[in-house]
Formats: structure tokens, C-alpha cells, sequence
């Protein structure tokens, strides 16, 4: 599985959130994170700015989260 994390280098949330996310990988269920400066891309600022972190399982799915991690939404995914 793997994930991505749009994120901004100053976000406590992002930092937050990416903790949360790490602290659900077992060695029965790993997973890579991917975090994306969103300030590094004029088009993910305009597609992320204040929604930072926004996180994302396969990109052609809708997110999974932003803000705050949705454990039970992660969780479901890692299962299936």
C-alpha cells in the first residue's frame, strides 16, 4: 500500500497527521508514505492550499482525509 501526503513543511497538522498514519503501520500491514510540499507546485497550492494535509491512497480516488487522519477510513483500506 502506499500513500500521499500533501503537506507544507511549517503544518503542525501535517506533522500531526503523518505521525498518526506511521503509527498504524505494522509489520503484517507496511505501507510508504509519499509527502508533497504542496508550496513547491503553484497547481497544488491552488488545488490544496488550506485543506493541508490532505491525504490520499490512489490518486484517482477521492481523498481519504484532511486535517486529521481518519483512522477507521486507514484501517479499512489496509484490510482490504
Amino acid at each position: 500500500m502506499h500513500f500521499t501526503l500533501y503537506s507544507r513543511s511549517y503544518c503542525h497538522l501535517c506533522q500531526d497527521m503523518l505521525d498518526a498514519l506511521n503509527a498504524l503501520q505494522t509489520p503484517q500491514r507496511p505501507f510508504t508514505v509519499e509527502v508533497i510540499d504542496v508550496d513547491a507546485d503553484e497547481a497544488l497550492v491552488a488545488r490544496f492550499d488550506e485543506l493541508v494535509p490532505v491525504l490520499f491512497g490512489a490518486l484517482d480516488q477521492p481523498e481519504i482525509c484532511h486535517y486529521f487522519l481518519d483512522e477507521a477510513k486507514v484501517r479499512a483500506i489496509l484490510t482490504a
